[in-house]
């Protein structure tokens, strides 16, 4: 009978492990600083991990251009690793909320990148208090023979906040509070 649950629990982990083996690689975005803050830049990265032969890839981002505006694109390190590469930020629509088609690819005749990276980092100004959905379209992933590589594009919402004001400015505040109130005691009544 104990031999039975050790082979049940043997089979059980090979199994998770088996299943995590086989998992599609993942595209997830990460933002800094997460909350953005009105005012100030944000940088968006573009991460894949668990991919195997990554020659090429495409896809364009959507975004909500009352909260989010894009100041420039720039190729990530990951497809780099295998080669020499060619990129392209996409064609940037600000009023419509959209990157189309950012690319970038491997040149001649080579294996493609493995494991996990950065692909792209987009940059955005903030310039509102409020949630912007970032979402994928258009998307494909090849392998070094042009094959279709199943990817799991993972969108994310990002909310951004109001900036809040230093300590100092609130003692400023209340300095002039304060002289306020005793200029006004010391006016005849």
């Amino acid at each position: 009978m104990m031999l039975k649950k050790k082979n049940i629990a043997a089979a059980l982990l090979l199994g998770a492990l088996a299943s995590q083996a086989w998992a599609d690689p993942t595209v997830t975005l990460v933002a800094q600083p997460d909350p953005a803050v009105v005012g100030t830049t944000l940088s968006l990265d573009v991460l894949i991990s668990g991919i195997s032969d990554l020659y090429a890839y495409q896809f364009s981002l959507n975004f909500n251009p009352a909260i989010l505006q894009v100041t420039g694109v720039s190729e990530g390190a990951f497809l780099g690793t295998a080669g020499n590469t060619f990129a392209d930020g996409g064609v940037i629509n600000n009023a419509a909320g959209q990157i189309s088609i950012l690319n970038n690819t491997l040149i001649g005749n080579v294996a493609g990148a493995n494991g996990s990276g950065v692909l792209a980092r987009i940059n955005f100004s903030v310039n509102s208090v409020g949630s912007s959905a970032l979402s994928f379209a258009d998307a494909l992933f090849l392998n070094s023979n042009l094959g279709d590589i199943t990817v799991q594009l993972n969108d994310r919402t990002l909310d951004t906040v109001a900036a809040v004001p230093e300590p100092s400015t609130y003692l400023m505040l209340a300095a002039g509070l304060a002289g306020l109130v005793a200029w006004r005691r010391r006016q005849p009544a």
